[in-house]
């Protein structure tokens, strides 16, 4: 005869009721299990996302940096355009990259206080790991900021595009035989060439020299700057 107590999971939702809890230790083992897989697969959606925007943002520097950099008559304001483009590109991956850190945290906390405590057990670093995991699940919030989120993008990958635009733009601006109707000399002969080539419509070439002399500042600060880690990133040297 069946157990009047016994409360099925599936019918107890289908009735509003809560599903039952694990109850032994077995049955919490496998929803852990379960559990620590679905988090690997969101957070393994999360990454193929951040490292889908790095692949778009490598292809339109390639591609733009060819066409500006194949003929005279392809004008210099090219390579700004694709600074301008891998910026719009930063700034999607840095908000892809608080939702991966979210999941990335909930799979580290799994990682280092059940399995590696079940694999060679050691004294307890943080009795409280599986409340943080509990708060997260009931009120998710991102766990880094938005600067945060831009300085450790720029530092993993986009400084290298920055500056390899920026070369690339020093040289077109600074080689006449790269410019449309300018002579055949190998590089200018003073800072007033310079400026003058740099200018891009209406804006003078100074404020033009100005305005990427502090985008590639502010890229440089932050890809050289950083702040003591005292989160996952003090523990193991694995990181995204």
């Amino acid at each position: 005869m069946e157990d009047q107590n016994t409360v099925d999971p599936v019918v107890g939702v289908l009735h509003g009721t809560a599903p039952a809890l694990p109850a032994t230790s077995a049955e919490k083992a496998n929803m852990i299990i379960h559990y620590y897989r679905g988090e690997i697969g969101r957070m393994t959606s999360w990454r193929d996302r951040i490292d889908r925007t790095s692949n778009w943002a490598m292809t339109v520097v390639a591609g733009l940096l060819s066409v500006s950099l194949s003929t005279p008559s392809s004008h210099h304001g090219v390579i700004l355009f694709a600074m301008l483009l891998i910026s719009v590109f930063l700034t999607i991956e840095a908000r892809r990259y608080r939702f991966f850190d979210v999941y990335r945290a909930r799979v580290r906390q799994l990682e280092r206080y059940y399995f590696a405590q079940a694999l060679n057990p050691q004294a307890e670093l943080n009795p409280d790991w599986a409340a943080a995991i509990a708060k997260s699940l009931r009120n998710p919030v991102f766990l880094m900021s938005r600067h945060e989120a831009f300085t450790r993008r720029i530092r993993r990958n986009y400084v290298w595009m920055y500056l390899i635009l920026l070369l690339a733009w020093a040289l077109k601006i600074s080689s006449p035989k790269l410019l449309p109707d300018a002579p055949s000399a190998e590089f200018i002969q003073s800072f007033g060439e310079l400026t003058a080539n740099a200018a891009l419509g209406p804006l003078p070439g100074s404020v033009v020299l100005l305005a990427v002399g502090l985008l590639q500042g502010a890229v440089i600060y932050s890809a050289l700057h950083r702040k003591s880690d005292d989160g996952e990133f003090s523990h193991g040297e694995v990181h995204v």
